[in-house]
């Protein structure tokens, strides 16, 4: 089959052409012909499928035919971060380029002067997060009563990131009668309860199981003590032949941390996180498709819908937390047929975390062949400033004793004897001890005078004092009261 066969324009399959692909993917090849029909979509894809293309080329065509106006747009598109809708847009731009449609992308970290400018002059498609859109909406900027076509993409990252009320209220404000398109990798029991509140008789799309990895990837577990993560990572650099990598990090420290540590190494690497500014993403995602450098470490803004051709690993330094995230990450390589290859390090504490993937995804993944199964301890107690105590051992038998410094004697007059020789004559007299294997054992040695019994001995106050008489009472001084203090006082 090819693009073709499936109904669309001339001059959409001209751009389609130009841009490198002649047969459609399954996912495109089930979805678009429904969508020229008007129906509503529920489209159930592994991600890399190329979900993109199954509603944005249905959409130039059935926009074509129409005009917008000002402050309502004719189509929105709702995406869950800021990199996704940039790269809804391209596409548009892509296969739209011999269709005069207007377009207006409304993220956060842009400026909103410009986008609220835009929509002023009318849009066919709005490509939009969801909070910058309702942000734009309660200042009465944009009117949603025109949009007759709704399209939600990557449902299940909009339900991690918490987005779902907010779409429910951005339906409320559509017309009723609209064509609604839903998309995702997974499909969770809240978004399944979404699309039958939202969707009117949607036709479900499946072209793999919910949650199922790619076949083309190579997945590997790493197991590795938490100590040597950072050292395990860099040994799989070196030795797999990486020609673009991404280096997923739970944590946006992690991300910073491990992209400076590469540096220093000499790899060419660069980072992208969520503290970073939009225009500094993007400046950072397009060095790494123009390959200026070759390794991305990043967060989970960039585990879902990037379309990145050629990379060839995927490394999750950290077992993520959510089962759903790790299909996504991993599939930002092996993408339209090629094939990749994806590690993950995991500690002892990742146990869990495995087990969940495993689950979800139906697959028992293989540990990396040479790796090394190394538990992780427990943590070093840590001392003032965080730094870790050294542990208390013991000394070993035949360790030598410490050596004690000894005070030099004083500088003494020429002919005059030292000060302490009678104590170092008395010393040198002393018989040599024997050495410890030689001593008779304990209990064949001759013992000590033993004490009287405890009834035998003499009562405490009879017994010798052992220091000078008692001259006073114990009032904390070396001696009687002087006369003063007994003095009488008169006032």
């Amino acid at each position: 089959m090819t693009f073709a066969d499936l109904g669309l324009s001339d001059e959409l399959l001209k751009a389609v052409n130009e841009s490198g692909y002649t047969e459609p993917t399954p996912i495109q090849a089930s979805a678009i012909p429904s969508v020229l029909m008007m129906r509503d979509i529920i489209g159930i894809a592994q991600t890399g499928t190329g979900k993109t293309a199954s509603f944005v080329l249905p959409m130039i065509d059935i926009l074509a035919h129409g005009r917008s106006r000002a402050r309502m747009p004719r189509s929105l598109i709702l995406e869950p971060t800021r990199e996704l809708a940039a790269q809804v847009a391209e596409n548009f731009e892509k296969y739209g380029k011999y269709h005069k449609l207007s377009m207006a992308l409304l993220i956060g970290g842009v400026s909103m002067g410009d986008q609220t400018a835009a929509l002023e002059k009318g849009v066919d498609v709005l490509i939009a997060t969801p909070g910058r859109l309702m942000d734009l909406f309660g200042r009465g900027k944009i009117l949603l009563n025109g949009c007759s076509l709704l399209v939600i993409d990557e449902a299940d990252r909009m339900l991690d990131m918490g987005f779902i009320p907010d779409i429910e209220e951005i339906c409320t404000k559509l017309p009723k009668q609209r064509q609604t398109l839903l998309f995702s990798a997974t499909m969770p029991p809240p978004i399944k309860k979404l699309a039958d509140k939202f969707l009117s008789n949607p036709k479900t799309i499946e072209v793999a199981r919910p949650a199922t990895a790619n076949v083309n990837i190579k997945q590997w577990l790493v197991p590795v003590s938490a100590a040597k993560k950072r050292e395990k990572l860099i040994q799989l650099l070196e030795l797999e032949d990486v020609k673009t990598a991404i280096i997923f990090s739970n944590r946006k420290t992690t991300v910073r941390d491990l992209n400076k540590a590469l540096q220093r190494l000499n790899f060419r690497s660069s980072e992208i996180h969520g503290d970073m500014e939009q225009s500094q993403r993007i400046a950072e995602l397009d060095r790494f498709k123009a390959g200026d450098v070759n390794i991305l470490v990043a967060s989970d803004v960039a585990a879902r819908g990037l379309d990145i051709k050629g990379v060839s690993h995927v490394f999750n330094y950290d077992a993520p937390w959510h089962p759903d995230d790790y299909v996504h990450r991993i599939g930002r390589t092996g993408r339209a047929g090629a094939t990749g290859v994806a590690f993950t390090l995991v500690t002892a504490d990742d146990a869990e975390n495995v087990a969940n993937i495993e689950k979800l995804t139906g697959l028992k993944i293989d540990r990396y062949e040479g790796a090394e199964d190394e538990p992780a301890s427990a943590p070093a107690p840590r001392g003032r400033g965080g730094r870790a105590k050294p542990a208390a051992t013991a000394p070993k038998a035949d360790a030598k004793p410490a050596r004690t410094r000894t005070p030099k004697a004083a500088p003494v007059e020429e002919g005059a004897a030292p000060v302490d020789a009678p104590v170092e004559a008395e010393r040198s007299a002393r018989p040599a001890r024997a050495p410890r294997e030689a001593r008779p054992p304990r209990e064949e040695r001759p013992a000590r005078d033993s004490r009287p019994p405890r009834e035998e001995r003499p009562a405490r106050d009879e017994r010798p004092s052992r220091g000078a008489p008692d001259d006073g009472p114990d009032d904390g001084w070396n001696g009687p009261l002087p006369d003063f203090l007994m003095a009488k006082l008169t006032y």
